[in-house]
Order: structure tokens, then C-alpha cells, then sequence
């Protein structure tokens, strides 16, 4: 962003040298790329009058002038009415025209940081001697146009300095904007002077055309109705307002000349006199505008005006103004009259509706736009421009009036344009003005500062805060309409200590208390379960938030309900994650090939989805997930049971029992890698609240991760880990002085009967016993279609006494008559 320190000076009063300026905008508002000194461009040009005109004989284009610049150029030649001769080719050079005069001695503008830079002398062409040169405004370094001179004002003075007069002994400064994101104020030059004044120290005043209460609308004279305007989406626009203007002269650099210079040395190249008066205010005020040519608005849809701001629709396709076809997305908020888009919202208006030399009419925009969806568009359509770039910081609902009663008059006044219509204001989304409080106390204990009361008060009235302070020293502030990032206190802290400038502040800490905030419940339970997986032998990792689409593909996950990032860092970051698994599943083959083999693979992080819904502010919602893959190729059974047992001494190191039940049909995305015939849903046995699933992987998924069939894992919800822990009841039970009983026993059973089931009248049977009971499978194993033999491993631990053999016996003898009468088992 390029800010020019004459314009600056239209608002504040400037007290430092250029020097000094640049270090305090550095120290305290924002860094300065490079300082122009775009004066030294101008000096020894002068104003002049063409006095004289004549054609040159024998030339088919160029003339002899005579021009008049007041007697003041010293050490040229003069004809006897002190006139000086000069020899011009432009098509547009006649008598009576001020024009700008670039002496013999004086460096063109356009070459002067060139290698070696064009200075002009007094030489004869064409048999008559030429002084110098009348300069057009490429010549001149103002803006691309060669076609001819520059038409200066007709009431300037000959023989006064250029620069000076157009206020071009100017220096521009370049700012590196990245750290204004959240200021859409300063992207225009009053909210900048208003720093710039709060900086020195200097109460600032906002213009009172720019102040919301004073607005002053120019006299409607015209008849034309009010423009329909509907807001169909009101978190796409918080406000729009538009208005029509009549007998609007648009031709070309119509503009008055210090508007056109101000816009270029600021890099907008002027255009028209509606164009021009559009970025201007823009440029001024930070709120960017749009004129439609309202006779060409009207042809698109039947000679009615209806206006509606939506989103674009799948399939829609529009011709931008530079000639680009787009097709638009929903994520697009367009403007559309009827049912045809005639604009990209805060973007780029259409080719079909833009101004012309023919324009005489003019429907003019003023509204404000959902950031979060031009930064997509931004993106999407590789649109940069000023208006979008200052949309993209959030221009408050209240600033759109001001600025479009300021560009009506600035129309009316360099135009002729008249209004024509009342206001259409759409205004579904209020702008609201929080109240935010303070304390001396509390913000010296903060920044480590000693300021008063009295101090903060003054330094917050300087940016034109509403600001009280009580008897106790509470002060309450209610920033201004355009500074929709106040919102707490420490905002205010923000505030002092930057404007009195940090540099400033005492090096010392603090006087408030730094004592560590213990973790929350959260937060040690994610330490928890991460220190257990590790005792367990599985190895933490961290991998990319994002994910190519063909990833989601080829784990079956809906790329539809991913968010897309339009400007990755890479091909392979293409959309945020719907879920841990498929990343931890792509770091399977490579370490294989690295000649590991057994290998357990955990990770804890946010995923997203649309799924999920948004935040108030419209950002994506984010959950945290749990997940761990192993690969275990030595396991003699399914890889299921290796991602089991991690997972059983998971839940009884937390105190926790896991219930694992069958999978009907996946949920979600989080199930879609799972092969649902051999994964299973985990939920707590004590409140049944899901925990997440576990299982292994379907055959595509394998093939295309170049996985094998040892593969296993789950992914958790560690939220519905710890709500589950929020009800668990300890009960301490000692370790037993005596020793434990193995016995493996095998049921025969129907094929239908699955092992969840026969687990579940295992369990039954067992829960009687006086003793300490663990029962877990050892092998599942089906030869044919209609019987299969599940084998479990019970241990019997008694807290009292040695066990006999026959006591041993007499349990497993009740425990195996249980089963089988309940399941028509057979003990093998």
C-alpha cells in the first residue's frame, strides 16, 4: 500500500521532519518498505499558456508554439513579446491551452531513474529552434497515456512550479500492509492521517462528510424510482445502499487533474470521471465503490431494476470488465438484476454493465461484504484489486452512507451529475457498538506502563473513542463505527501502548502475576492417553492438516464435504482433512520400505468438515480426533486384535471398559477406510456413550495405500473419552497374594453367532464369581460354512487363597454348562 504524505497533510498536520515520520509510522503503526522522494521528479517544471499555434510547413504533424511562462524562466531565448518557442508534435496542442513546461536543463520525469536519464536542451527541428518540451503525462511519470500534452486547469498561473502547484513535491510511502489485516480503517488516507495525528500526540477530527450522524445527500432533482435492492443471503451483506444519478459527463480524464494525480502517484491509473471519482473515495475513505451504467442495468432485465445480492449459482458464468469469462461457485456473492449477474461482489463488476464515453446515467453502489467469501473468490479467481484487497479486511456496515453521499457530491461537482433517486438502503445486519472497559490499574500491570487515568482517556479521544471514566477509575470506551476490532479490554491495552509506542515502555516484566494456569481436563487427558500409547510401544507422530483430493478418494471419504484451500503451498495440500486416519494410513508403505516391520503409528489433531457447520464468525469448525494404525505382520491372527489390545489397555489404564459392537452402516467420514465387516463401533460399557470405531481397512483402500492385510487401527473421539470419565467410579481392588489359574477353552459354535455375542454370556457366566476374572480370545477358527470355533484364555485369580484343582475345575465346569445351555455351544 502506497500512502502519499501531501494527502495525509489534507487532514492532519504533519510536525516531524520526513525522517522522523517514517521512524515513528516503523515503530508504531506499521513497517515502511521504501520512502519516494517524488519531488525531485518535478523540479524546474513549469506552468505555461500556448500563446501561439501554427502548423510547421512541410511537417505533417508538428507545430510551432509560442508559449507564455510568466517571464520567470531565466536563461532562454525570447521572442520580442518575451514569448518562448517551442516545437510540439501532439494532436491535442492548440492556443489557449495550459500545459506543462519542461525548460532546456530539466530531467524528463519518466527517465529520471534511468541509467541515463533524458535531459533536455534548446535544439533546432525542422529549420526552427525548439526550447525544451510541452510533456504529456507518461513524460511526465503520472499515468500511461502518450496520445497527447497534459490539459492542465485553465485557471493556473503561467510561469508558477508544476510540482508545486499539483502538490507534487510529495514522498510516498510504501507500506507492507500484511500487518493491517484486521484494520480496515487505515487502507484509506483519513483513517491513516488519524494514526498518523494519534502518533504525534494530536487529536484527530474525522471529516464531518465522513462522520455517520452528519451526512449531507445532494438535492434530488431527478424522478427516477427508488432502486429495488433485496439482500437474499444477509451473512453475504450486511448492508447495501445504491443510488441513481442523471446527465453524468463520463469521457475520458474528465476528472479534475489533482484528482488524477493523486490517484496515480498512489498507482491507480486514471480512467473516467466516474471511475475516477469512485477510486478516489475509496482511496480516501477505505470503503470501495461501484458505478453501474444504469440504461445498460436496466437492458438486462427488461428495463427493471431489481437488484439482489446472493451467491452465485453452479453453472453461471460471467464476463468480467478485463474480458475474462468466470464460472462462479456458491462460495461467489454476486449481484445479479433479475435473475442475470451483472457483477462479482467486492471483486470486479461485468463488461455488459460497465461505464463508458457513452455512459450519461448511473446507478452507484455502497456496500459491505462477507470477508471470509471475497478472500475465497480473491483466491479463486486470481482477482487482486484494490477493492477486493480492502474488502477482505471487513469495511464496516456504517461507513457505506458517508462515502456514497461524498462520491454523489464529488460527481456533482467534477461531473454534472445529478441525483436522480431516493436512497436504497438494505440494512438486515445492524452494526453494533460495544462497550469496552478499562482500568489504569489493570493496563500498567499489563504492559508494564505507568500511565493515569487521565492519560489512557486522552490518548483514546485522539482516535476519536467515545470515552468516560468514573469516580473508581473504571473507564468505559465505545470505539468508533470503523473500528470493528475493539471488542475486549486487552484491545484497549493494545491501543495506549501502541500509539505511545512500545518502544517507550520500561524494560522490565511486569507487575502482574505470571503463576502457571494448570492444564485443563482436556488437555491432560490428551497427555494421558498419549504417554499410555507410548508405554505401549506405539510411536507419536504429526502429519499436514491438509490432504490431496486424491487421498479422500481413495479412502471412499465425500471430497464434497472438505474444504478446499484455494491457495495451497502445494498440489499435495489441496483440501483440510476430514479425518486422522488416511494420513497415518500413507506413512504405512514408506516405512516398510524403510525395513520396519512392526510398528504401531498414533497421532492427535483437529480435523474439519462442512459436516460440522461454522462458527459465528463463519470460520470452519474444528473437532479434535484420537487415531493410531499398526501394522503387524507377525500377529498368527486378524490385525484386528493387535489394534484391540492397544486399545483394551488404553481404556484400563484409564479405568474404562470398551464395548465393541457391529457396524450396520458407516456414520460418517471418520468410518469410511473401515471395512465394516471386520471393524466394530467402540462405546463405554458404563454409559454407553460412542467412543469412536475400530477395525480394519477395506481391500481398495489397501491397494491403493500398498497396505497388506495386517493392517489395523481406531480412531477415537478424545471428547467422548473424557465425558465418559466424568462418570467413572473408582473402586480399589489389591493386588492378590496368591497365585493365578490359566485355561484355554474353545466353543464350537454356529456361524451365525458372532464372537461379540458369545463374549458377552462369557462375561455373564463369570460376573458371580467371588474371585478376579479376565477373559480374552486367543484364536477364531472356521473350516466351514455352518460352525466355527472361537477359543478364549480366562484367568482366575482368587484374593483369599490358593486354588485348587478341583475348585479350579467346578468354576469352569459352571461357567462352560452356562454357555452352552444359552448358546447350544460345544466345548472342543
Amino acid at each position: 500500500m502506497i500512502v502519499s504524505v501531501n494527502w495525509l497533510k489534507k487532514y492532519t498536520s504533519i510536525d516531524v521532519s520526513i525522517d522522523e515520520l517514517v521512524k515513528l509510522i516503523g515503530s508504531r503503526l506499521v513497517e515502511i518498505e521504501n520512502v519516494t522522494d517524488l519531488g525531485r521528479q518535478y523540479r524546474g517544471i513549469v506552468i505555461a499558456k500556448i500563446v501561439e499555434c501554427a502548423p510547421i510547413e512541410g511537417t505533417d504533424h508538428l507545430n510551432l508554439t509560442k508559449i507564455d511562462d510568466g517571464g520567470k524562466t531565466e536563461g532562454v531565448s525570447r521572442d520580442e513579446n518575451g514569448l518562448v518557442q517551442v516545437v510540439c508534435g501532439a494532436p491535442n496542442v492548440r492556443e489557449g491551452l495550459m500545459v506543462a513546461w519542461l525548460p532546456p536543463g530539466v530531467t524528463v520525469p519518466a527517465t529520471i531513474n534511468d541509467s541515463e536519464p533524458f535531459v533536455l536542451g534548446a535544439r533546432e527541428l525542422r529549420g526552427v529552434m525548439s526550447n525544451g518540451m510541452l510533456a504529456s503525462a507518461k513524460e511526465l511519470d503520472l499515468w500511461d497515456d502518450h496520445e497527447g500534452i497534459l490539459e492542465l486547469d485553465d485557471n493556473m498561473v503561467p510561469g508558477d512550479d508544476f510540482g508545486k502547484t499539483y502538490e507534487l513535491d510529495d514522498y510516498l510511502l510504501d507500506m507492507e500492509n500484511n500487518s493491517w489485516t484486521h484494520r480496515p480503517d487505515t487502507f484509506g488516507v483519513i483513517g491513516f492521517a488519524r494514526e498518523v495525528a494519534a502518533i504525534q500526540g494530536n487529536t484527530f477530527i474525522t471529516p464531518e462528510r465522513m462522520q455517520r450522524d452528519k451526512i449531507q445527500w445532494p438535492e434530488k432533482t431527478g424522478n427516477q424510482p427508488t432502486p429495488k435492492v433485496t439482500i437474499d443471503n444477509p451473512e453475504l451483506s450486511s448492508r447495501y445502499q445504491a443510488v441513481v444519478l442523471e446527465n453524468v459527463d463520463s469521457k475520458i480524464q474528465l476528472s479534475p487533474l489533482e484528482i488524477r494525480t493523486y490517484l496515480a502517484r498512489v498507482g491507480i491509473r486514471p480512467h473516467s470521471a466516474v471511475v475516477d471519482v469512485t477510486n478516489y473515495m475509496m482511496m480516501v475513505s477505505g470503503q470501495p465503490l461501484h458505478a453501474f451504467d444504469y440504461d445498460k442495468l436496466k437492458a438486462v432485465n427488461n428495463g427493471e431494476i431489481d437488484i439482489h445480492v446472493r451467491s452465485g449459482h453452479a453453472g453461471e458464468k460471467l464476463v468480467l470488465i478485463d474480458e475474462r469469462e468466470i464460472e462462479l461457485s456458491e462460495n461467489d456473492i454476486v449481484i445479479a438484476n433479475g435473475e442475470t449477474v451483472v457483477a462479482l461482489a467486492g471483486a470486479m463488476g461485468g463488461r455488459d454493465t460497465e461505464i463508458d464515453d457513452d455512459t450519461t446515467n448511473v446507478l452507484l453502489e455502497s456496500a459491505s461484504f462477507n470477508l471470509y467469501n471475497l478472500r475465497n473468490t480473491q483466491m479463486r479467481h486470481g482477482i487482486f484489486s484494490e477493492a477486493i484487497t480492502r474488502f477482505t479486511k471487513g469495511q464496516p456496515a456504517e461507513l457505506t452512507a458517508p462515502v456514497l453521499a461524498g462520491a454523489v457530491d464529488l460527481l456533482r461537482l467534477s461531473a454534472g451529475a445529478e441525483r436522480a433517486s431516493d436512497i436504497a438502503d438494505t440494512y438486515p445486519v445492524k452494526q453494533e457498538f460495544p462497550k469496552v472497559y478499562a482500568m489504569a490499574e489493570h493496563m500498567n500491570a499489563a504492559l508494564g506502563t505507568e500511565f493515569s487515568t487521565e492519560d489512557i482517556v486522552n490518548c483514546l479521544k485522539n482516535v476519536e473513542f467515545t470515552v468516560e471514566a468514573n469516580e473508581k477509575g473504571v473507564i468505559s470506551a465505545v470505539p468508533p463505527y470503523w473500528r470493528t476490532d475493539v471488542k475486549i479490554s486487552e484491545d484497549l491495552d493494545e491501543e495506549v501502548g501502541r500509539l505511545n509506542g512500545f518502544d517507550s515502555i520500561r524494560l522490565q516484566l511486569p507487575t502482574r502475576d505470571f503463576t502457571a494456569v494448570s492444564p485443563d481436563g482436556f488437555d491432560q487427558l490428551r497427555l494421558q492417553v498419549k504417554n499410555i500409547l507410548r508405554q505401549a510401544g506405539a510411536n507419536e507422530v504429526l502429519t499436514y492438516s491438509f490432504v490431496h483430493g486424491d487421498l479422500l478418494q481413495k479412502v471412499g471419504q465425500n471430497e464434497s464435504h472438505a474444504y478446499r484451500i484455494i491457495n495451497s503451498l502445494s498440489p499435495d495440500l489441496q483440501y483440510y482433512r476430514l479425518s486422522l486416519t488416511p494420513s497415518l494410513l500413507t506413512h504405512i508403505h514408506p516405512n516398510r520400505k524403510a525395513g520396519y516391520e512392526s510398528f504401531a503409528l498414533f497421532e492427535s489433531n483437529k480435523v474439519h468438515s462442512k459436516e460440522f457447520g461454522v462458527e459465528e464468525d463463519y470460520t470452519p469448525k474444528e473437532h479434535d480426533s484420537f487415531a493410531l494404525v499398526v501394522n503387524a505382520p507377525d500377529e498368527t491372527g486378524a490385525a484386528y486384535y493387535k489394534a484391540k489390545r492397544l486399545l483394551d489397555y488404553l481404556g484400563t489404564s484409564l479405568g474404562l471398559t470398551f464395548r465393541y459392537t457391529a457396524i450396520e452402516s458407516r456414520q460418517d467420514d471418520t468410518d469410511a477406510p473401515f471395512d465394516i465387516r471386520r471393524s466394530a463401533i467402540v462405546t463405554d460399557e458404563k454409559t454407553s456413550e460412542r467412543i469412536g470405531i475400530i477395525g480394519e481397512y477395506t481391500s481398495s483402500v489397501r491397494k491403493a495405500l500398498k497396505l497388506t492385510d495386517k493392517v489395523a487401527g481406531f480412531e477415537i473421539d478424545p471428547w467422548s473419552l473424557l465425558k465418559a470419565l466424568s462418570v467413572k467410579s473408582v473402586t480399589y481392588v489389591p493386588l492378590s497374594k496368591y497365585p493365578s489359574t490359566e485355561r484355554d477353552i474353545c466353543f464350537k459354535v454356529s456361524s451365525d453367532i458372532t464372537y461379540a455375542s458369545l463374549k458377552s454370556v462369557v462375561d455373564s457366566a463369570l460376573s458371580s464369581s467371588d474371585m478376579k476374572v479376565s477373559v480374552s480370545p486367543i484364536d477364531i477358527y472356521q473350516s466351514e460354512q455352518q460352525t466355527k470355533n472361537i477359543t478364549f484364555r480366562i484367568v482366575l485369580t482368587s484374593l483369599q487363597k490358593t486354588l485348587t484343582g478341583d475348585e479350579i475345575s467346578q468354576k469352569i465346569d459352571e461357567f462352560t454348562h452356562a454357555v452352552t445351555t444359552e448358546l447350544g455351544a460345544t466345548v472342543v
